[in-house]
């Protein structure tokens, strides 16, 4: 359990399941539900009242800061949703508040889809991922990873998705880029580089990808591009290629779609895995441990969809 959540478990706010992912939280700006099921405009609660709340529950504590990132419908019927960036010196973590309709009531946690099938929609969804993809193309398995490479959470987790990736030969990974602009200085230009070099070249990306990640308190904002070229080429890629490609417009459409498919998954942390549809947030000794997602997956070899 990490330091934020059980501080926060410690506050009487009736409150269970803090949804934890410290240290590399990011919030991205996503748009309201549009299901007709979801709370309308009118009865969300405002900024101020929220904001009221977190101070009466929290101002006690002079080390807590947070920054209300939005707020908006939630899938679920009569619920809104606050998305909130707790900071501490020690990081940051995002938390989801969920407000009753009245606005007499909250909890936070992770409102998770129900029925025969709850993955489908999010499965269905992630068809339009794209990225590097490691392992067999025709392998039954897709675990979809959002991540971001300055997030360190993202590099610890490499670890244990390679060592899946060897142990499960009908598993495939799809890398999508998910910069956290907000907090990662360099992490844009990171995506921006898997991207060309993913076209370019999809072995060597996974080179590169393994090398930022070994060298990645090395690389600055200044030094970013000059950094990345030489690990391109160290992968086997073309810098020229990948220099030309950079420059391309369509390269900062790819990541901005990436992105935007994130947003529709409600995205807000790297790394975020779907396996089959299913989240996985973390995926190393701080998130969910890999004897847990080892189960999930050979849960979905022997429960094909």
């Amino acid at each position: 359990m990490n330091f934020l959540t059980r501080f926060v478990l410690t506050v009487a706010l009736s409150i269970a399941s803090l949804y934890s992912v410290a240290q590399n939280a990011g919030v991205k700006p996503s748009t309201p539900a549009t299901s007709s099921s979801a709370t309308t405009s009118g009865s969300l609660p405002s900024e101020a009242t929220v904001d009221s709340f977190l101070k009466k529950m929290f101002g006690w504590n002079q080390e807590l800061s947070w920054k209300i990132a939005d707020i908006k419908p939630s899938e679920a019927a009569g619920i809104s949703q606050a998305t909130v960036v707790f900071s501490t010196p020690k990081g940051q973590q995002v938390t989801r508040i969920y407000i009753s309709s009245d606005q007499k009531y909250a909890f936070t946690g992770e409102l998770v889809p129900f029925g025969a099938d709850p993955f489908a929609g999010d499965r269905q969804k992630l068809k339009d991922a794209k990225g590097p993809v490691h392992g067999s193309p025709d392998a039954p398995i897709t675990i979809v990873e959002f991540g971001d490479l300055e997030c360190p959470a993202c590099k610890a987790a490499q670890p244990n998705i390679t060592k899946l990736l060897d142990e499960e030969p009908k598993v495939k990974l799809i890398f999508a880029n998910y910069p956290l602009e907000t907090i990662h200085k360099w992490a844009m230009t990171g995506a921006k580089y898997v991207d060309c070099l993913g076209r370019q070249n999809n072995d060597a990306v996974w080179k590169f990808i393994a090398t930022v990640y070994d060298h990645q308190s090395e690389i600055t904002e200044q030094n970013v591009d000059q950094v990345l070229k030489g690990y391109v080429k160290d992968s086997g890629g073309n810098p020229d290629t990948v220099a030309t490609c950079l420059a391309a417009p369509d390269t900062e459409k790819h990541v901005g779609d990436s992105m935007a498919l994130g947003q529709a998954l409600d995205v807000t942390s790297t790394p975020t895995f779907f396996i089959n549809g299913r989240r996985v947030v973390g995926f190393n000794n701080a998130g969910t441990p890999y004897d847990a997602v080892k189960s999930m997956v050979d849960y979905e070899v022997a429960n094909p969809k």
